[in-house]
Protein backbone atom coordinates (compact mmCIF):
# COMPACT_ATOMS: atom_id res chain seq x y z
CA UNK A 1 0.00 0.00 0.00
CA UNK A 2 2.79 2.43 0.93
CA UNK A 3 4.63 1.71 -2.32
CA UNK A 4 1.42 2.37 -4.27
CA UNK A 5 0.92 5.73 -2.54
CA UNK A 6 4.52 6.74 -3.25
CA UNK A 7 4.22 5.80 -6.92
CA UNK A 8 0.87 7.57 -7.25
CA UNK A 9 2.33 10.66 -5.60
CA UNK A 10 5.30 10.62 -7.97
CA UNK A 11 2.91 10.66 -10.91
CA UNK A 12 0.49 13.27 -9.56
CA UNK A 13 2.75 15.81 -7.88
CA UNK A 14 4.29 17.28 -11.04
CA UNK A 15 0.84 17.81 -12.51
CA UNK A 16 -0.50 19.18 -9.24
CA UNK A 17 2.34 21.67 -9.02
CA UNK A 18 1.78 22.73 -12.62
CA UNK A 19 -1.95 23.14 -12.01
CA UNK A 20 -1.19 25.73 -9.33
CA UNK A 21 1.24 27.60 -11.60
CA UNK A 22 -1.14 27.53 -14.52
CA UNK A 23 -1.33 25.17 -17.42
CA UNK A 24 -3.83 24.46 -20.15
CA UNK A 25 -7.48 23.62 -20.43
CA UNK A 26 -8.19 20.14 -21.72
CA UNK A 27 -9.78 20.99 -25.05
CA UNK A 28 -9.47 18.57 -27.94
CA UNK A 29 -6.78 20.55 -29.75
CA UNK A 30 -4.97 22.01 -26.76
CA UNK A 31 -1.63 20.99 -25.32
CA UNK A 32 -1.12 19.48 -21.91
CA UNK A 33 1.38 22.22 -21.07
CA UNK A 34 2.15 25.60 -22.64
CA UNK A 35 5.18 25.93 -24.88
CA UNK A 36 6.54 28.34 -27.45
CA UNK A 37 4.96 28.61 -30.89
CA UNK A 38 6.92 30.56 -33.49
CA UNK A 39 4.61 30.27 -36.50
CA UNK A 40 1.28 31.54 -35.17
CA UNK A 41 -0.93 33.36 -37.68
CA UNK A 42 -2.96 34.99 -34.89
CA UNK A 43 -2.93 35.03 -31.06
CA UNK A 44 0.66 36.29 -31.05
CA UNK A 45 0.18 37.51 -27.47
CA UNK A 46 0.58 33.90 -26.31
CA UNK A 47 3.38 32.76 -28.64
CA UNK A 48 6.00 32.48 -25.86
CA UNK A 49 3.85 30.10 -23.82
CA UNK A 50 0.91 28.86 -25.84
CA UNK A 51 -1.67 26.21 -25.02
CA UNK A 52 -2.69 26.00 -28.67
CA UNK A 53 -0.70 24.78 -31.63
CA UNK A 54 0.23 27.22 -34.38
CA UNK A 55 -1.92 25.44 -36.95
CA UNK A 56 -5.06 26.22 -34.92
CA UNK A 57 -4.52 29.96 -35.46
CA UNK A 58 -4.92 29.49 -39.20
CA UNK A 59 -8.65 29.26 -38.49
CA UNK A 60 -8.55 32.81 -37.14
CA UNK A 61 -7.11 34.44 -40.23
CA UNK A 62 -9.59 37.01 -41.55
CA UNK A 63 -12.23 36.66 -42.72
CA UNK A 64 -13.13 34.08 -40.07
CA UNK A 65 -16.02 31.83 -41.04
CA UNK A 66 -15.73 28.84 -38.72
CA UNK A 67 -13.63 28.05 -35.63
CA UNK A 68 -13.51 24.34 -34.90
CA UNK A 69 -17.20 23.44 -35.17
CA UNK A 70 -18.65 26.90 -34.56
CA UNK A 71 -19.69 29.10 -37.49
CA UNK A 72 -19.07 32.77 -36.84
CA UNK A 73 -20.89 33.80 -40.03
CA UNK A 74 -24.08 31.91 -39.27
CA UNK A 75 -26.07 35.14 -39.85
CA UNK A 76 -23.56 37.13 -41.88
CA UNK A 77 -19.83 37.78 -42.09
CA UNK A 78 -18.74 39.63 -38.96
CA UNK A 79 -17.50 43.18 -39.30
CA UNK A 80 -13.76 43.71 -38.92
CA UNK A 81 -14.16 45.42 -35.52
CA UNK A 82 -16.42 42.72 -34.13
CA UNK A 83 -14.20 39.96 -35.46
CA UNK A 84 -11.17 41.52 -33.75
CA UNK A 85 -12.80 41.25 -30.33
CA UNK A 86 -14.10 37.76 -31.01
CA UNK A 87 -10.54 36.76 -31.88
CA UNK A 88 -9.18 38.18 -28.61
CA UNK A 89 -11.65 36.10 -26.62
CA UNK A 90 -11.04 32.98 -28.71
CA UNK A 91 -7.27 33.35 -28.43
CA UNK A 92 -7.56 33.62 -24.64
CA UNK A 93 -9.72 30.51 -24.49
CA UNK A 94 -7.66 28.38 -26.85
CA UNK A 95 -4.11 29.61 -26.32
CA UNK A 96 -3.65 31.40 -22.99
CA UNK A 97 -2.06 29.47 -20.12
CA UNK A 98 -3.86 31.90 -17.81
CA UNK A 99 -7.27 30.46 -18.68
CA UNK A 100 -6.60 27.27 -16.70
CA UNK A 101 -6.66 29.25 -13.46
CA UNK A 102 -10.45 29.29 -13.92
CA UNK A 103 -10.89 25.75 -15.22
CA UNK A 104 -14.48 24.60 -14.93
CA UNK A 105 -14.49 21.55 -12.60
CA UNK A 106 -17.54 20.16 -14.40
CA UNK A 107 -16.05 20.65 -17.87
CA UNK A 108 -12.28 20.95 -17.85
CA UNK A 109 -12.11 22.00 -21.50
CA UNK A 110 -13.83 25.24 -20.48
CA UNK A 111 -13.45 27.93 -17.86
CA UNK A 112 -15.79 29.41 -15.29
CA UNK A 113 -16.28 32.98 -14.00
CA UNK A 114 -13.16 34.51 -15.54
CA UNK A 115 -13.08 38.13 -14.25
CA UNK A 116 -13.40 40.16 -17.45
CA UNK A 117 -13.29 43.95 -17.33
CA UNK A 118 -16.61 45.72 -17.86
CA UNK A 119 -14.94 48.36 -20.05
CA UNK A 120 -13.63 45.55 -22.28
CA UNK A 121 -17.17 44.15 -22.48
CA UNK A 122 -18.48 47.60 -23.39
CA UNK A 123 -15.89 48.02 -26.15
CA UNK A 124 -16.64 44.52 -27.46
CA UNK A 125 -20.36 45.29 -27.47
CA UNK A 126 -19.81 48.61 -29.25
CA UNK A 127 -17.73 46.85 -31.91
CA UNK A 128 -20.42 44.21 -32.54
CA UNK A 129 -23.66 46.12 -31.89
CA UNK A 130 -24.58 46.39 -35.58
CA UNK A 131 -23.57 42.81 -36.45
CA UNK A 132 -26.17 40.05 -36.49
CA UNK A 133 -26.63 37.00 -34.29
CA UNK A 134 -29.44 34.51 -33.70
CA UNK A 135 -28.30 33.13 -30.33
CA UNK A 136 -27.90 34.89 -27.00
CA UNK A 137 -26.01 31.99 -25.42
CA UNK A 138 -23.72 30.50 -28.06
CA UNK A 139 -23.29 27.34 -26.01
CA UNK A 140 -26.97 26.41 -25.71
CA UNK A 141 -29.16 28.44 -28.09
CA UNK A 142 -27.97 27.06 -31.42
CA UNK A 143 -29.07 23.82 -33.01
CA UNK A 144 -25.98 21.64 -33.36
CA UNK A 145 -25.16 18.81 -35.74
CA UNK A 146 -22.09 17.41 -37.49
CA UNK A 147 -21.96 20.52 -39.67
CA UNK A 148 -21.81 22.83 -36.66
CA UNK A 149 -24.22 25.42 -35.32
CA UNK A 150 -27.49 26.54 -36.95
CA UNK A 151 -29.97 29.26 -36.07
CA UNK A 152 -33.15 28.37 -34.24
CA UNK A 153 -34.35 31.99 -34.13
CA UNK A 154 -34.23 35.04 -36.36
CA UNK A 155 -31.01 36.98 -36.81
CA UNK A 156 -31.08 40.31 -34.99
CA UNK A 157 -28.45 42.97 -34.21
CA UNK A 158 -26.29 42.39 -31.16
CA UNK A 159 -27.75 45.64 -29.80
CA UNK A 160 -31.18 43.96 -29.77
CA UNK A 161 -29.98 40.59 -28.49
CA UNK A 162 -27.95 42.08 -25.60
CA UNK A 163 -28.77 45.03 -23.36
CA UNK A 164 -25.18 46.18 -23.02
CA UNK A 165 -21.61 44.91 -22.74
CA UNK A 166 -22.15 43.38 -19.32
CA UNK A 167 -25.18 41.44 -20.55
CA UNK A 168 -23.19 40.20 -23.56
CA UNK A 169 -20.21 39.03 -21.48
CA UNK A 170 -22.52 37.30 -19.01
CA UNK A 171 -24.61 35.61 -21.69
CA UNK A 172 -22.73 34.80 -24.89
CA UNK A 173 -20.54 32.05 -23.42
CA UNK A 174 -22.77 31.06 -20.51
CA UNK A 175 -21.06 31.29 -17.11
CA UNK A 176 -17.57 31.49 -18.64
CA UNK A 177 -17.09 35.17 -17.80
CA UNK A 178 -17.89 37.31 -14.79
CA UNK A 179 -17.81 41.05 -15.65
CA UNK A 180 -15.91 43.12 -13.11
CA UNK A 181 -15.42 46.87 -12.65
CA UNK A 182 -12.43 46.34 -10.35
CA UNK A 183 -9.61 47.89 -12.35
CA UNK A 184 -6.37 45.99 -11.96
CA UNK A 185 -8.24 42.82 -10.98
CA UNK A 186 -9.95 41.92 -14.24
CA UNK A 187 -8.71 40.76 -17.63
CA UNK A 188 -8.82 42.51 -21.00
CA UNK A 189 -7.19 39.79 -23.11
CA UNK A 190 -4.15 41.98 -23.75
CA UNK A 191 -0.50 42.29 -22.76
CA UNK A 192 -1.39 43.67 -19.32
CA UNK A 193 -3.09 40.48 -18.20
CA UNK A 194 0.10 38.94 -16.78
CA UNK A 195 0.48 41.87 -14.39
CA UNK A 196 -3.20 41.83 -13.51
CA UNK A 197 -3.08 38.10 -12.89
CA UNK A 198 -0.42 38.54 -10.21
CA UNK A 199 -2.78 40.93 -8.38
CA UNK A 200 -5.75 38.59 -8.73
CA UNK A 201 -3.84 35.56 -7.46
CA UNK A 202 -1.88 37.48 -4.84
CA UNK A 203 -3.94 40.41 -3.51
CA UNK A 204 -1.15 41.58 -1.17
CA UNK A 205 1.05 42.30 -4.19
CA UNK A 206 -1.03 45.38 -5.08
CA UNK A 207 0.27 47.14 -1.99
CA UNK A 208 3.92 46.39 -2.79
CA UNK A 209 6.26 48.26 -5.04
CA UNK A 210 6.94 46.91 -8.51
CA UNK A 211 10.48 46.00 -7.45
CA UNK A 212 9.35 44.01 -4.45
CA UNK A 213 6.78 42.15 -6.52
CA UNK A 214 9.50 41.19 -8.98
CA UNK A 215 11.75 40.03 -6.17
CA UNK A 216 8.96 38.07 -4.50
CA UNK A 217 6.80 36.61 -7.27
CA UNK A 218 3.28 35.72 -6.35
CA UNK A 219 2.45 32.02 -6.13
CA UNK A 220 -1.11 30.83 -6.51
CA UNK A 221 -0.51 28.16 -3.88
CA UNK A 222 0.02 30.90 -1.26
CA UNK A 223 -3.33 32.43 -2.16
CA UNK A 224 -5.01 29.07 -1.90
CA UNK A 225 -3.74 28.50 1.62
CA UNK A 226 -4.01 32.05 2.95
CA UNK A 227 -7.12 33.39 1.28
CA UNK A 228 -9.66 30.68 0.57
CA UNK A 229 -9.06 27.92 3.08
CA UNK A 230 -11.56 29.50 5.57
CA UNK A 231 -14.32 28.95 3.01
CA UNK A 232 -14.68 25.21 2.82
CA UNK A 233 -17.06 25.33 -0.14
CA UNK A 234 -14.56 27.24 -2.28
CA UNK A 235 -11.73 24.98 -1.15
CA UNK A 236 -13.75 21.90 -2.09
CA UNK A 237 -14.51 23.38 -5.49
CA UNK A 238 -10.84 24.13 -6.09
CA UNK A 239 -9.85 20.63 -5.02
CA UNK A 240 -12.38 19.05 -7.38
CA UNK A 241 -11.14 21.29 -10.20
CA UNK A 242 -7.53 20.29 -9.53
CA UNK A 243 -8.41 16.59 -9.42
CA UNK A 244 -10.28 16.85 -12.72
CA UNK A 245 -7.27 18.59 -14.23
CA UNK A 246 -4.90 15.92 -12.93
CA UNK A 247 -6.99 13.04 -14.25
CA UNK A 248 -7.30 14.73 -17.65
CA UNK A 249 -3.58 15.43 -17.87
CA UNK A 250 -2.63 11.90 -16.86
CA UNK A 251 -4.33 10.75 -20.05
CA UNK A 252 -1.71 12.77 -21.93
CA UNK A 253 1.29 11.50 -19.97
CA UNK A 254 3.21 10.59 -23.10
CA UNK A 255 2.98 14.18 -24.31
CA UNK A 256 4.24 15.38 -20.92
CA UNK A 257 7.32 13.18 -21.17
CA UNK A 258 7.99 14.50 -24.68
CA UNK A 259 7.55 18.04 -23.38
CA UNK A 260 10.15 17.52 -20.66
CA UNK A 261 12.56 15.86 -23.07
CA UNK A 262 12.27 18.82 -25.41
Amino acid sequence: MDVYVVLLGAVLLPDLALSFKGGCLTGRGQKSFPSQETAMKECHLYSDASCCFANFTEELVSPVTKVENTKWDVCQQLSDRCETYMKRVECFYQCSPQAAHWMNPSYTAGFLNVPICVNFCDSWYDACKDDLTCAKNWLTDFKWDNDGNHCQHDCVPYSKMYTDGTDMCQSMWGPSFSPSSSEGRCLRMDDQDDTVLSHILCPSSSSKSAASVQEEPCHQSSLILDEISPDQEIWDSLLVSSLFAIVSKLAKWTEYVAYLAG
